[in-house]
């Protein structure tokens, strides 16, 4: 197969060094600071230590962020990508396209899932064609936080909260459809002054480069990648990241060399640091202090807390003392936007662009975001 000069499919002794890698990941080092620190000065047991790592969690993403990377090895996406570009006029076009995908496949597939899928999309894209990329990735971390809104499985989140709301499947999507509707209203509103309505550019010389498809590495992670999803919903997480690992170290390895490890890193220090965190007796004391029987006051919380130590975490700390649940869903789904530490999507997202910049750019476009859609979710859902 002919790859190119893509980093994302070169052997892994061609990556930057991982010391340099870590030099240049700022969230990595203050995730790993952070617990570290709440190890010393606040020592627990391993078994509340395992319990914040969330292993199923953690063998999820593992697993899909193997098959997806198969998926985009395979060269089928760039194909696609290809066909993409040459029916849509403009870059305007293009991003309604791409948040509206998005935003669909959270709804039923999670919004991490999604992003692992769309994301690679939008890069094969830029490949080929002078886009925004930054931007619309960027559009697209909000898109799956908005679209994941309307579904009870589109996000660990929504999912946790439905299982304690003794709310029906259709109850539930009720609940929380008017706040998904104003958060992916304002995104769409917003595609337009944000992307200009100028001719799609395509490169002709990178399409003449464009990879070989590999057929059978494309169905086989499609098909392991349906049953990741499955294992997902179904709590086999870690028997079937074990099972991907098996097949990818005898059939695809230079698919498992190119795989972000450094994300999974991420992920896990994140869960274990602000899972300790959000343990800390003091706050839980100031947390419990609060008067939750106030919509108002769950509304907020929900969304500040989300900003602190992002949106799962929060929904996971705030149930017990928010009496309602679906306006708590609806605040910490809010709160998955602002800063980027407030969902899980967000940080996959800027990870898998991987240039530089973009987290800065990322805040440009979500905080004012989070402002607007702040008030208006607030009033189509606050109660009198």
């Amino acid at each position: 197969m002919q790859h190119g000069a893509d980093p994302a499919e070169l052997p892994l002794s061609d990556h930057p060094a991982l010391l340099h890698r870590l030099r240049r990941d700022h969230l990595l080092q203050a995730l790993l600071l952070l617990t570290v620190v709440l190890a010393v000065f606040d020592p627990r047991t391993p078994r509340e230590y395992l319990r914040w790592l969330d292993p199923p969690t953690l063998a999820g993403l593992c697993g899909l962020l193997v098959l997806t990377q198969g998926v985009q090895m395979s060269g089928h996406v760039q194909r696609f990508a290809l066909h993409l570009v040459a029916r849509l006029r403009s870059e305007r076009a293009l991003a309604f396209v791409l948040v509206l995908i998005a935003a669909a496949l959270a709804t039923v597939l999670t919004n991490d899932v999604a992003l692992f899928l769309i994301v690679p999309l939008t890069l094969a894209i830029d490949r080929i064609a002078s886009v925004p990329r930054q931007r619309l990735v960027i559009f697209e971390a909000l898109a799956v936080n908005a679209g994941s809104t309307f579904s009870p499985i589109g996000n660990p989140q929504n999912l946790l909260l439905w299982q304690h709301s003794g709310l029906d499947f259709l109850r539930y999507v009720a609940a929380l459809a008017p706040a998904g509707a104003v958060l992916l209203g304002v995104l769409l509103i917003a595609c337009g002054p944000a992307f200009p309505s100028v001719p799609l550019q395509i490169d002709e010389s990178r399409v003449e480069h464009a990879p070989h498809r590999d057929t059978p590495l494309l169905a086989g992670s499609v098909l392991l990648l349906a049953a990741m999803v499955l294992a997902l919903q179904w709590g086999f997480a870690v028997p079937a990241a074990l099972v991907v690992i098996v097949i990818g170290v005898l059939f695809f390895r230079r698919v498992l060399a190119s795989v972000d490890w450094l994300l999974l890193v991420t992920f896990a220090a994140m869960f274990v640091g602000l899972g300790h965190l959000a343990a800390l007796p003091v706050v839980q004391s100031h947390v419990g202090a609060l008067a939750w029987h106030d919509p108002r006051v769950t509304y907020a919380g929900g969304i500040v807390l989300s900003q602190l130590i992002s949106n799962v975490p929060a929904a996971v700390t705030l149930q017990h003392y928010a009496p309602d649940l679906t306006l708590l869903a609806a605040a910490v789904n809010v709160g998955g936007s602002g800063l980027m530490i407030g969902s899980l999507a967000n940080l996959i997202a800027l990870r898998l662009d991987g240039s530089r910049g973009i987290g800065w750019r990322f805040h440009a476009w979500s905080v004012p975001y989070l402002a607007a859609t702040a008030v208006l979710v607030a009033l189509v859902t606050l109660r009198p």
